[in-house]
């Protein structure tokens, strides 16, 4: 597990190293209450390392480790160095000045993912926006921001493409983006020609699938609005959707809130045009952006 450990960033080895432990703690039959006292603390915080949603400290993972009878050494010092790498800060740390908090997380799963699906009604996903066009983004409806700050939020989403270029394993991105978005000329007509242009070099990377959902379409199944879908190599940890709000996010797990979004996602790539026609609506876009 720990090999793959600066790849899967800090959130990830929470999330597996917390779902290792309750089920530990399960199997000895323990409580989280009972194992909250012999780690000093509460059954709350137990079951938030469980969820993987707090740092762990060295002694505690150890006097867990201990109660639920672990005494097979090796395994003792994986999970104990596995610990430690999820103590250890992400790379987007550096950005939390222009970063929310509640926004860690999802930077988190983000850079663990080996394949990310989303639908998007307002914005271009992230991983595919170019500069000009995050810089519209971060200043609407934000008045006047500091260039500096404006910049700093630039390259925090440059930071974040990176993703799709590392090697040897690049995150597969599959969005499906609504038509709306790709006429609606944030930042101006000659930024959004800029990044059309983008978007149409997107199409030929082996690992982004690009679909555009076109107004005559009519209706659709994701009525709720824009999420995610986030799978990881790792089998310990869960699919997860994403939910983004104006001042929170969702991160939903459950195995029914991944059947239902699931089957959403799928719905949303059998209605749109295949992914081979994406190009020729980009070109058509990019036209009208001309006359």
């Amino acid at each position: 597990m720990t090999e793959s450990g600066a790849q899967s960033g800090p959130t990830a080895l929470r999330i597996i190293l917390g779902a290792h432990l309750r089920r530990m703690r399960e199997a000895a039959g323990i409580s989280r209450s009972d194992a909250g006292w012999e780690i000093r603390s509460s059954e709350s915080k137990v079951s938030r390392m469980e969820l993987g949603r707090v740092g762990f400290k060295e002694r505690d993972v150890g006097d867990l480790l201990t109660l639920y009878g672990l005494d097979d050494g090796e395994e003792r010092e994986r999970l104990m160095a596995l610990a430690r790498d999820a103590n250890n800060p992400g790379w987007w740390h550096r950005f939390g000045d222009v970063l929310p908090s509640w926004f860690h997380s999802y930077l988190g799963l983000e850079a663990a993912a080996q394949l990310i699906r989303t639908y998007e009604l307002q914005f271009v996903p992230g991983l595919l926006q170019t500069p000009e066009y995050v810089r519209a983004v971060v200043q609407l409806g934000r008045g006047l921001i500091p260039a500096e700050e404006v910049e700093r939020r630039v390259a925090l989403r440059v930071s974040r493409q990176e993703v799709l270029h590392r090697t040897p394993t690049p995150v597969r991105l599959w969005a499906v983006v609504d038509e709306s978005v790709l006429r609606r000329p944030i930042g101006g007509v000659k930024a959004m020609r800029i990044q059309l242009e983008a978007l149409l070099e997107a199409t030929h990377m082996p690992n982004v699938t690009l679909q555009v959902m076109p107004f005559e379409s009519g209706g659709h199944a994701a009525t709720g609005g824009a999420y995610s879908i986030l799978r990881f190599p790792e089998q310990d940890l869960p699919d997860i959707v994403y939910i983004e709000h104006l001042t929170s996010a969702l991160y939903l797990d459950k195995l029914e809130d991944l059947d239902q979004y699931t089957a959403t996602m799928e719905a949303l790539c059998v209605a749109a045009p295949p992914p081979n026609k994406t190009r020729d609506h980009l070109h058509r876009i990019l036209k009208d952006f001309d006359d």
